[in-house]
């Protein structure tokens, strides 16, 4: 069976027709003020619908650019948001689509994360109507196309263990991309109030007080966290916004934010 997992939020969180797709992702990268940056390694990203958090995801992608034609393959970290489990999900789907075409998914080392057995799973459920990872493709299409993804859902998990877990996977060329938005429904003031304390934590490389923060990924967070802590990553806000800049509704609001996590460039 050849294993293709299809897009489940596409003319939804972001355009289904591939030419407004391509045009949209391409404007909101041109219009990034962040310049490619060789020297990223990390990124944190938002993952909601590209009308509310597109401007914020394309400044980190704009940093992440400078590894065009030189990524080996990217990690991407995500939480499931509809589906309750404990550990790290992977299932071996050759490749991921969008309407831009398909995302070639790293079975070998998905396959050599499985043998290590827990905190990691083979588990299907998770990844069929999860967007957290499948918002990042179309940027990573653009900003980094041919790179190759290695796609993991986050259940109930220590971060640490994780970060353990994956930090000898990591060789040169390797990015890791861990998927998050920031505080939910709160008023516009108390959202940017608690997602300061929550970016302080971060910047910080507090990874204890990033997997207790209000960020619905914030264990995937955590883990890039713990993997930047130790491999001496700085982290850089590269951009923080609320969804209020797009609805205009104050009242209501989710918080964004694009981080780099910065090591050695290619």
């Amino acid at each position: 069976m050849d294993l293709v997992r299809p897009p489940a939020v596409a003319g939804y969180f972001y355009p289904q027709e591939a030419e407004r797709l391509r045009q949209d992702v391409e404007g909101l990268l041109q219009r990034a003020r962040s310049s490619p940056d060789p020297g990223i390694r990390g990124l944190l990203s938002p993952h909601a619908g590209y009308v509310y958090s597109g401007k914020v995801a394309a400044e980190g992608f704009g940093a992440l650019s400078a590894w065009q034609g030189r990524a080996r393959r990217a990690f991407l970290l995500g939480p499931s948001h509809f589906v309750p489990f404990l550990g790290v999900a992977f299932y071996p789907y050759r490749a991921w689509a969008t309407p831009l075409g398909e995302v070639a998914v790293d079975l070998e080392g998905g396959s050599r994360l499985m043998e290590k057995g827990p905190p990691f799973v083979t588990y299907e459920e998770p990844f069929w109507e999860e967007h957290s990872l499948e918002v990042l493709l179309p940027f990573l299409q653009v900003a980094l196309p041919g790179t190759p993804i290695l796609p993991l859902l986050f259940g109930e998990v220590d971060p640490m263990e994780v970060a353990e877990a994956l930090l000898p996977e990591l060789g040169e060329g390797d990015l890791v991309l861990a998927s998050s938005d920031l505080s939910h429904y709160h008023p516009d003031p108390v959202a940017r109030k608690r997602d300061q304390k929550t970016l302080e934590r971060a910047l910080a490389l507090d990874v204890e007080g990033v997997a207790q923060g209000e960020a619905c990924g914030r264990l995937p967070w955590a883990t890039l966290t713990a993997l930047a802590k130790g491999l001496g990553w700085r982290p850089r806000l590269l951009a923080y916004a609320t969804s209020a800049e797009a609805s205009h509704d104050p009242s209501r609001v989710v918080g964004y934010a694009a981080v780099a996590y910065l090591g050695e460039g290619p």
